[in-house]
C-alpha cells in the first residue's frame, strides 16, 4: 500500500534503529509509519518528519517537531467509499496543517492516542 502514497505502520524497534542518529540521548520511537520514501516518527519528545528528496532519495530533509509546538489536531477515520484515515496536525505559527493519509489497515486511533498522550503533557 506504500506504493500508493498512503502511511502503513513501521517496527519502532527497526525504527529505532534506522533512525538512532537522529535521536536524543535516552530518546524512543513510540510509533513510526513509511509513506512511500518518507517515514513518520513519533518518539517520546517530538514528532520527526523525514522527507527523502530527489528521484535518488539521497537528499534527506528532517522536520523535528517538539509536542509543544503542536497546537491542535484532528484525524478523520475511513469510510467506506473513502478508504484512507487523515491527520492534520497544526504548528503554532503557522496557519495550514501538515497533512498526513494512511491506510485503513493502520489504527487513527492509536496515532490519535499517541498524540494526545505527548501533546497534552
Amino acid at each position: 500500500m506504500g506504493l500508493f502514497g498512503n502511511a502503513h505502520r513501521v517496527d519502532p524497534a527497526s525504527a529505532q534503529r534506522d533512525y538512532g542518529r537522529l535521536l536524543g540521548q535516552g530518546e524512543q520511537v513510540h510509533a513510526a509509519y513509511l509513506l512511500i520514501r518518507d517515514t513518520i516518527l513519533f518518539t517520546d519528545r517530538r514528532l520527526v518528519l523525514v522527507d527523502k528528496q530527489g528521484l535518488t532519495g539521497k537528499k534527506v530533509e528532517y522536520h523535528s517537531i517538539p509536542y509543544r509546538s503542536i497546537t491542535h489536531f484532528s484525524v478523520e477515520t475511513a469510510g467506506h467509499f473513502d478508504l484512507d484515515a487523515e491527520l492534520k496536525i497544526w504548528i503554532s505559527g503557522s496557519s495550514a496543517p501538515i497533512e498526513k493519509t494512511f491506510t485503513k489497515g493502520v489504527d487513527i486511533y492509536e496515532v490519535q492516542a499517541i498524540l494526545t498522550q505527548f501533546v497534552a503533557r
